[in-house]
Protein backbone atom coordinates (compact mmCIF):
# COMPACT_ATOMS: atom_id res chain seq x y z
CA UNK A 1 0.00 0.00 0.00
CA UNK A 2 1.50 3.39 -0.20
CA UNK A 3 2.17 5.02 2.99
CA UNK A 4 0.56 8.39 2.22
CA UNK A 5 -2.82 6.71 3.04
CA UNK A 6 -1.74 6.88 6.40
CA UNK A 7 -2.86 10.28 8.47
CA UNK A 8 0.39 12.49 9.53
CA UNK A 9 -1.50 12.31 12.79
CA UNK A 10 -0.81 8.55 13.59
CA UNK A 11 2.76 9.71 13.82
CA UNK A 12 2.20 10.96 16.83
CA UNK A 13 -0.05 8.19 18.23
CA UNK A 14 1.73 4.82 19.38
CA UNK A 15 0.52 1.59 20.47
CA UNK A 16 0.00 1.24 24.31
CA UNK A 17 2.71 -0.35 26.26
CA UNK A 18 0.24 -2.39 27.53
CA UNK A 19 -0.38 -4.26 25.07
CA UNK A 20 3.47 -4.83 24.02
CA UNK A 21 3.00 -6.78 27.71
CA UNK A 22 0.52 -9.03 26.16
CA UNK A 23 2.36 -10.03 23.41
CA UNK A 24 5.03 -11.01 25.12
CA UNK A 25 3.34 -12.89 27.64
CA UNK A 26 1.96 -14.73 25.02
CA UNK A 27 4.09 -17.58 25.46
CA UNK A 28 3.69 -18.07 29.12
CA UNK A 29 1.89 -20.74 30.44
CA UNK A 30 -0.28 -20.52 33.83
CA UNK A 31 0.73 -16.77 33.91
CA UNK A 32 0.35 -14.62 37.22
CA UNK A 33 -2.14 -12.18 35.63
CA UNK A 34 -1.70 -8.87 37.70
CA UNK A 35 -2.15 -6.83 34.90
CA UNK A 36 -5.71 -6.15 33.88
CA UNK A 37 -7.32 -3.27 34.58
CA UNK A 38 -10.60 -4.12 35.35
CA UNK A 39 -12.42 -6.17 38.47
CA UNK A 40 -11.64 -9.31 38.32
CA UNK A 41 -15.44 -10.27 39.75
CA UNK A 42 -18.44 -10.90 37.16
CA UNK A 43 -21.01 -8.47 36.42
CA UNK A 44 -23.65 -8.86 38.99
CA UNK A 45 -26.50 -11.10 38.54
CA UNK A 46 -29.50 -8.41 38.16
CA UNK A 47 -27.50 -6.31 35.83
CA UNK A 48 -26.79 -9.56 33.65
CA UNK A 49 -30.69 -10.04 34.05
CA UNK A 50 -31.61 -6.98 32.88
CA UNK A 51 -29.80 -6.58 30.21
CA UNK A 52 -30.87 -10.07 28.81
CA UNK A 53 -34.25 -8.77 29.99
CA UNK A 54 -33.86 -6.06 27.52
CA UNK A 55 -32.78 -8.22 24.34
CA UNK A 56 -35.64 -9.88 25.02
CA UNK A 57 -37.96 -7.38 24.81
CA UNK A 58 -36.88 -6.28 21.56
CA UNK A 59 -35.00 -3.52 23.04
CA UNK A 60 -32.33 -3.45 20.70
CA UNK A 61 -32.03 -1.06 18.36
CA UNK A 62 -30.60 2.34 18.26
CA UNK A 63 -31.14 4.67 20.92
CA UNK A 64 -31.36 8.54 21.19
CA UNK A 65 -28.12 9.65 21.19
CA UNK A 66 -28.26 11.59 24.40
CA UNK A 67 -29.31 8.18 25.94
CA UNK A 68 -32.52 6.34 27.11
CA UNK A 69 -34.75 8.72 29.14
CA UNK A 70 -34.82 6.51 32.24
CA UNK A 71 -31.09 6.35 32.43
CA UNK A 72 -30.31 9.97 32.16
CA UNK A 73 -33.61 11.15 34.59
CA UNK A 74 -32.14 8.37 36.69
CA UNK A 75 -28.17 9.61 36.78
CA UNK A 76 -29.45 13.67 36.61
CA UNK A 77 -30.97 12.90 39.63
CA UNK A 78 -28.64 11.81 41.25
CA UNK A 79 -25.59 14.35 39.65
CA UNK A 80 -28.03 16.89 40.86
CA UNK A 81 -28.33 16.13 44.35
CA UNK A 82 -24.51 15.95 44.85
CA UNK A 83 -23.91 19.23 42.57
CA UNK A 84 -27.00 21.33 42.50
CA UNK A 85 -25.85 23.59 39.36
CA UNK A 86 -29.23 24.84 36.87
CA UNK A 87 -26.52 24.49 34.05
CA UNK A 88 -25.59 21.08 34.68
CA UNK A 89 -26.83 18.46 31.78
CA UNK A 90 -26.00 14.55 31.61
CA UNK A 91 -25.16 12.34 28.13
CA UNK A 92 -24.85 8.87 28.24
CA UNK A 93 -21.55 7.45 25.81
CA UNK A 94 -20.44 4.69 24.67
CA UNK A 95 -17.87 4.12 27.52
CA UNK A 96 -15.77 6.56 29.46
CA UNK A 97 -13.02 6.41 26.93
CA UNK A 98 -15.39 7.41 24.15
CA UNK A 99 -16.76 10.51 26.43
CA UNK A 100 -13.44 11.37 26.30
CA UNK A 101 -12.93 11.13 22.76
CA UNK A 102 -15.94 13.37 22.82
CA UNK A 103 -14.95 15.96 25.22
CA UNK A 104 -11.42 16.51 23.61
CA UNK A 105 -12.43 16.68 19.98
CA UNK A 106 -15.24 19.03 20.75
CA UNK A 107 -13.35 21.54 22.77
CA UNK A 108 -9.40 21.13 21.32
CA UNK A 109 -8.32 23.53 18.90
CA UNK A 110 -4.86 22.82 16.56
CA UNK A 111 -2.21 23.91 18.84
CA UNK A 112 -4.14 24.57 21.96
CA UNK A 113 -2.44 22.60 25.16
CA UNK A 114 -4.08 20.26 27.46
CA UNK A 115 -2.44 19.72 30.52
CA UNK A 116 -2.66 16.42 32.69
CA UNK A 117 0.00 14.55 35.34
CA UNK A 118 2.48 12.28 35.02
CA UNK A 119 2.01 9.37 35.52
CA UNK A 120 -0.94 9.46 33.57
CA UNK A 121 -3.82 6.87 31.73
CA UNK A 122 -2.18 5.54 28.54
CA UNK A 123 -5.13 6.96 26.11
CA UNK A 124 -4.21 10.78 27.38
CA UNK A 125 -1.00 11.80 25.31
CA UNK A 126 -2.87 9.92 22.24
CA UNK A 127 -6.32 11.35 22.45
CA UNK A 128 -4.77 14.95 22.69
CA UNK A 129 -2.73 14.61 19.97
CA UNK A 130 -5.76 13.04 18.00
CA UNK A 131 -8.21 16.15 18.73
CA UNK A 132 -4.79 18.55 17.33
CA UNK A 133 -3.93 19.09 20.53
CA UNK A 134 -0.33 19.65 22.38
CA UNK A 135 0.27 17.67 25.11
CA UNK A 136 1.88 19.55 28.39
CA UNK A 137 2.87 17.13 31.30
CA UNK A 138 3.46 18.32 34.51
CA UNK A 139 5.73 15.47 36.95
CA UNK A 140 4.16 14.40 40.07
CA UNK A 141 6.77 11.88 41.62
CA UNK A 142 7.01 10.61 44.13
CA UNK A 143 3.95 10.94 45.95
CA UNK A 144 1.77 11.41 42.82
CA UNK A 145 0.07 14.66 44.60
CA UNK A 146 -0.50 18.05 42.48
CA UNK A 147 1.07 21.09 43.24
CA UNK A 148 -0.93 23.90 41.98
CA UNK A 149 1.60 26.20 42.37
CA UNK A 150 3.94 24.47 39.74
CA UNK A 151 0.78 24.05 37.41
CA UNK A 152 0.50 27.57 37.98
CA UNK A 153 3.97 28.40 36.35
CA UNK A 154 2.81 25.51 33.26
CA UNK A 155 -0.83 27.40 32.30
CA UNK A 156 -0.58 29.46 29.31
CA UNK A 157 -2.57 31.92 27.26
CA UNK A 158 -2.70 28.59 25.22
CA UNK A 159 -4.13 26.23 27.62
CA UNK A 160 -7.41 25.14 27.21
CA UNK A 161 -7.97 22.00 29.06
CA UNK A 162 -5.99 20.33 32.31
CA UNK A 163 -7.46 16.48 32.89
CA UNK A 164 -6.98 15.37 36.52
CA UNK A 165 -7.75 11.81 37.65
CA UNK A 166 -8.83 10.89 41.02
CA UNK A 167 -8.63 7.81 41.97
CA UNK A 168 -5.67 7.65 39.30
CA UNK A 169 -4.89 5.09 37.51
CA UNK A 170 -2.25 3.95 37.21
CA UNK A 171 -1.15 5.30 40.75
CA UNK A 172 -4.40 4.80 42.61
CA UNK A 173 -3.37 8.18 44.31
CA UNK A 174 -6.16 9.91 45.71
CA UNK A 175 -6.11 13.95 45.49
CA UNK A 176 -7.19 15.28 48.39
CA UNK A 177 -9.84 17.84 48.64
CA UNK A 178 -7.78 21.04 49.37
CA UNK A 179 -5.83 20.47 46.08
CA UNK A 180 -9.00 19.26 44.08
CA UNK A 181 -10.57 22.82 45.40
CA UNK A 182 -6.95 24.70 44.70
CA UNK A 183 -7.05 23.02 40.90
CA UNK A 184 -10.94 24.12 40.27
CA UNK A 185 -10.62 27.17 41.48
CA UNK A 186 -7.39 28.68 39.18
CA UNK A 187 -9.66 26.68 36.31
CA UNK A 188 -11.92 29.02 36.83
CA UNK A 189 -9.84 31.72 37.36
CA UNK A 190 -7.95 31.29 34.42
CA UNK A 191 -11.00 30.04 32.43
CA UNK A 192 -9.52 26.74 31.26
CA UNK A 193 -11.65 23.86 31.28
CA UNK A 194 -11.09 21.00 33.86
CA UNK A 195 -11.98 17.46 32.64
CA UNK A 196 -12.53 15.48 35.76
CA UNK A 197 -12.04 11.25 34.62
CA UNK A 198 -14.01 9.96 37.32
CA UNK A 199 -14.37 6.29 36.71
CA UNK A 200 -12.68 5.20 39.58
CA UNK A 201 -14.76 7.10 42.12
CA UNK A 202 -16.16 3.84 43.80
CA UNK A 203 -13.28 2.59 44.90
CA UNK A 204 -11.87 5.31 47.42
CA UNK A 205 -10.67 3.35 50.58
CA UNK A 206 -10.15 5.79 53.38
CA UNK A 207 -11.90 8.69 52.70
CA UNK A 208 -15.26 9.46 51.00
CA UNK A 209 -14.93 10.43 46.73
CA UNK A 210 -14.48 13.88 46.27
CA UNK A 211 -14.70 16.15 42.82
CA UNK A 212 -13.88 19.12 41.69
CA UNK A 213 -16.94 19.58 40.27
CA UNK A 214 -17.85 20.21 44.25
CA UNK A 215 -15.56 23.81 43.66
CA UNK A 216 -16.50 24.63 40.21
CA UNK A 217 -19.78 24.16 38.80
CA UNK A 218 -17.86 24.38 35.06
CA UNK A 219 -16.05 21.32 35.27
CA UNK A 220 -16.86 18.52 32.77
CA UNK A 221 -17.02 15.24 34.84
CA UNK A 222 -16.57 11.39 33.20
CA UNK A 223 -17.45 9.19 34.72
CA UNK A 224 -18.86 4.95 34.20
CA UNK A 225 -20.23 1.71 34.85
CA UNK A 226 -17.09 -0.49 33.58
CA UNK A 227 -14.78 -0.32 36.96
CA UNK A 228 -17.62 -0.14 39.33
CA UNK A 229 -19.91 -3.00 38.08
CA UNK A 230 -17.18 -4.64 36.18
CA UNK A 231 -18.80 -3.71 32.92
CA UNK A 232 -15.68 -3.19 30.68
CA UNK A 233 -16.48 -5.12 27.38
CA UNK A 234 -20.34 -3.19 27.45
CA UNK A 235 -19.36 0.12 27.14
CA UNK A 236 -21.19 2.12 29.18
CA UNK A 237 -20.36 5.95 30.65
CA UNK A 238 -21.80 8.73 30.72
CA UNK A 239 -20.92 12.46 30.97
CA UNK A 240 -22.16 15.50 32.88
CA UNK A 241 -21.09 19.58 32.98
CA UNK A 242 -21.97 22.58 31.07
CA UNK A 243 -25.43 22.40 28.94
CA UNK A 244 -23.49 23.64 26.30
CA UNK A 245 -20.67 21.67 26.45
CA UNK A 246 -23.12 18.36 26.20
CA UNK A 247 -24.79 19.08 23.46
CA UNK A 248 -21.60 20.22 21.30
CA UNK A 249 -20.65 16.38 22.94
CA UNK A 250 -23.77 14.77 22.18
CA UNK A 251 -23.67 16.52 18.41
CA UNK A 252 -20.28 14.76 17.58
CA UNK A 253 -21.55 11.40 19.23
CA UNK A 254 -24.73 11.54 16.76
CA UNK A 255 -21.97 10.84 13.69
CA UNK A 256 -19.91 9.34 15.94
CA UNK A 257 -20.53 6.04 18.18
CA UNK A 258 -24.36 6.86 17.43
CA UNK A 259 -25.30 5.60 21.28
CA UNK A 260 -24.04 3.53 24.11
CA UNK A 261 -25.42 0.10 23.03
CA UNK A 262 -29.67 0.15 24.00
CA UNK A 263 -29.72 -3.44 26.15
CA UNK A 264 -26.46 -2.05 28.17
CA UNK A 265 -28.38 1.41 29.16
CA UNK A 266 -31.15 -1.09 30.88
CA UNK A 267 -28.68 -3.02 32.25
CA UNK A 268 -27.12 0.37 33.26
CA UNK A 269 -30.79 1.23 34.91
CA UNK A 270 -30.16 -1.57 37.23
CA UNK A 271 -26.59 -1.38 38.14
CA UNK A 272 -27.61 2.08 39.43
CA UNK A 273 -29.32 0.18 42.37
CA UNK A 274 -26.71 -2.23 43.39
CA UNK A 275 -25.03 -1.65 46.63
CA UNK A 276 -21.11 -2.21 45.78
CA UNK A 277 -20.04 -1.51 49.55
CA UNK A 278 -18.91 -4.97 49.89
CA UNK A 279 -17.54 -5.43 46.59
CA UNK A 280 -15.20 -2.14 48.17
CA UNK A 281 -14.34 -3.51 51.15
CA UNK A 282 -13.27 -6.35 49.77
CA UNK A 283 -10.60 -4.70 47.61
CA UNK A 284 -9.67 -2.16 50.21
CA UNK A 285 -8.49 -5.67 51.87
CA UNK A 286 -6.74 -6.53 48.79
CA UNK A 287 -5.04 -3.45 48.94
CA UNK A 288 -3.70 -3.84 52.35
CA UNK A 289 -2.68 -7.41 51.76
CA UNK A 290 -0.34 -6.07 48.70
CA UNK A 291 0.95 -2.78 50.46
CA UNK A 292 1.50 -5.21 53.25
CA UNK A 293 3.63 -7.89 51.24
CA UNK A 294 5.36 -4.96 48.95
CA UNK A 295 6.19 -2.55 51.72
CA UNK A 296 9.84 -3.68 53.16
CA UNK A 297 11.33 -4.34 49.54
CA UNK A 298 9.68 -1.73 47.20
CA UNK A 299 9.48 1.69 47.98
CA UNK A 300 5.95 2.55 47.16
CA UNK A 301 3.17 5.34 47.73
CA UNK A 302 -0.16 3.30 49.47
CA UNK A 303 -3.21 3.80 46.94
CA UNK A 304 -6.22 5.51 48.62
CA UNK A 305 -8.46 4.14 45.74
CA UNK A 306 -8.79 2.36 42.15
CA UNK A 307 -7.12 -1.23 42.29
CA UNK A 308 -3.43 -0.72 41.31
CA UNK A 309 -0.45 -0.51 43.50
CA UNK A 310 2.58 1.82 41.43
CA UNK A 311 5.80 0.52 43.00
CA UNK A 312 9.32 1.46 42.35
CA UNK A 313 11.66 -1.29 41.05
CA UNK A 314 14.37 -2.15 43.06
CA UNK A 315 16.90 -2.73 40.65
CA UNK A 316 17.20 -1.83 36.66
CA UNK A 317 14.58 -0.21 35.02
CA UNK A 318 10.69 -1.07 35.13
CA UNK A 319 10.89 -1.84 31.87
CA UNK A 320 13.81 -4.63 32.45
CA UNK A 321 12.09 -5.67 35.55
CA UNK A 322 8.98 -6.38 34.23
CA UNK A 323 10.58 -8.52 31.19
CA UNK A 324 12.24 -10.57 34.05
CA UNK A 325 8.87 -10.67 36.16
CA UNK A 326 7.27 -12.19 33.08
CA UNK A 327 10.39 -14.64 32.71
CA UNK A 328 8.80 -15.61 35.82
CA UNK A 329 4.95 -16.04 34.72
CA UNK A 330 4.39 -13.12 36.54
CA UNK A 331 2.68 -10.37 34.47
CA UNK A 332 2.43 -6.36 35.20
CA UNK A 333 2.84 -3.19 33.57
CA UNK A 334 6.46 -1.42 33.04
CA UNK A 335 5.51 2.18 34.48
CA UNK A 336 6.51 3.59 30.99
CA UNK A 337 3.25 2.44 29.57
CA UNK A 338 1.92 5.51 31.77
CA UNK A 339 4.86 7.72 32.32
CA UNK A 340 8.00 9.48 30.72
CA UNK A 341 9.82 7.45 33.57
CA UNK A 342 10.68 4.02 33.56
CA UNK A 343 11.23 3.45 37.08
CA UNK A 344 8.21 2.04 38.21
CA UNK A 345 5.62 -0.58 37.60
CA UNK A 346 1.70 -1.09 38.02
CA UNK A 347 0.49 -4.55 39.61
CA UNK A 348 -3.44 -5.15 39.53
CA UNK A 349 -4.69 -6.02 43.08
CA UNK A 350 -7.99 -6.32 40.95
CA UNK A 351 -7.34 -10.71 41.33
CA UNK A 352 -8.42 -13.74 43.95
CA UNK A 353 -5.89 -13.74 46.65
CA UNK A 354 -4.54 -16.93 45.62
CA UNK A 355 -3.10 -15.39 42.03
CA UNK A 356 -2.20 -12.29 44.53
CA UNK A 357 0.25 -14.41 46.93
CA UNK A 358 1.35 -15.95 44.12
CA UNK A 359 2.51 -12.57 42.61
CA UNK A 360 3.68 -11.33 45.58
CA UNK A 361 5.95 -14.44 46.13
CA UNK A 362 7.58 -13.79 42.65
CA UNK A 363 8.01 -10.22 43.47
CA UNK A 364 9.76 -11.22 46.58
CA UNK A 365 12.35 -13.45 45.06
CA UNK A 366 12.65 -10.53 42.29
CA UNK A 367 13.64 -7.81 44.81
CA UNK A 368 16.11 -10.23 46.87
CA UNK A 369 18.21 -11.06 43.85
Amino acid sequence: MNPRWIAERMSHIEASGIRKIFELARSVRDPINLSIGQPHFDVPSPIKDAAQAAIAAGRNAYTLTQGIAELRAKLSARIQQRYPHPDREVLVTSGTSGGLVLALCTTVNPGDEVIFFDPYFVMYPSLVALAGGVPVVLDTYPDFRIDVDRLRSVVSPRTKAIIVNTPANPTGAVLDPESLRDLAQLARERDILLISDEVYSAYCYDSPFVSPAQFNPDVLVLDGFSKTYSMTGWRLGFAHGPRRLIDEMAKLQQFTFVCAPSMVQYAGLAALDFDVTEIVADYRRKRDRVCAALRDRFELVEPGGAFYVFPKVPWGSGSEFVTEAIRHSLLVIPGAAFSRRDTHFRLSFAADDRTLDRGLEVLDRMARR
